[in-house]
């Protein structure tokens, strides 16, 4: 049975923090937009700030579906499974906006993340998502399945990148500057890197 929550805390805030996987899900608003679903990991990229605010690291990749949809209205929903343990579904349901590199709150919101190397990931900007609905569910159907250890391909593949390259990169991405669905994605040129 189902459980609404007022805040992120104790166990629940636990439970997120200790999983090595999450999903986001953004749509557009309009009615034939391309939803988006994007699964999250790679250990300490996801920081509960307080008790209604998370965030997490958004890297470099092929495209910036959910940086534009957050752009255009701020809906977002992420999710934790329990592959492990007793089954569990966490979904905090939201407000995102994408903070990037040139704003001011970027270098204290990059402190809470003190475990990773941003410079080894293509870093574009912070997820921060404050919680309007945070529920769980029971995850009976959730399969078991044995974490093992992050993959290494992304930061290999981006840490030789500097600010300009960067650019270069995202700039000959189609769907960066814009999303599928033409909406307004990653700024470019890509603000220098403050930190």
């Amino acid at each position: 049975m189902g459980k609404t929550y007022e805040r992120i805390d104790g166990r629940l805030r636990s439970f997120i923090e200790e999983q090595p996987l999450f999903f986001t899900a953004t749509a557009p608003l309009a009615a034939d937009g391309t939803v988006n679903l994007s699964p999250k990991g790679l250990k300490g990229t996801l920081a509960v700030l307080d008790e209604h605010t998370v965030a997490y690291l958004d890297f470099a990749g092929s495209n910036a579906e959910t940086i534009a949809h957050l752009r255009e209205n701020g809906r977002i929903t992420l999710m934790w499974c329990a592959f492990q343990g007793p089954p569990n579904i966490v979904r905090v349901h939201g407000r995102g906006e994408p903070v990037f590199r040139d704003d001011p709150r970027f270098p204290g919101l990059l402190a809470r993340f003190p475990d990773v190397d941003p410079g080894n990931h293509g870093l574009r900007a912070v997820i921060v998502v404050t919680a309007e609905l945070v529920r769980d569910t029971c995850g009976y159907a959730v399969p078991f399945m044995a974490y093992e250890e992050d993959r290494d391909l992304h930061a290999k593949r981006f840490a030789r990148e500097d600010d300009a390259s960067l650019d270069a990169y995202f700039t000959k991405k189609e769907h960066i500057a814009t999303s599928l669905d033409g909406l307004p994605g990653l700024p470019l040129p890509l603000p220098p890197s403050t930190v």
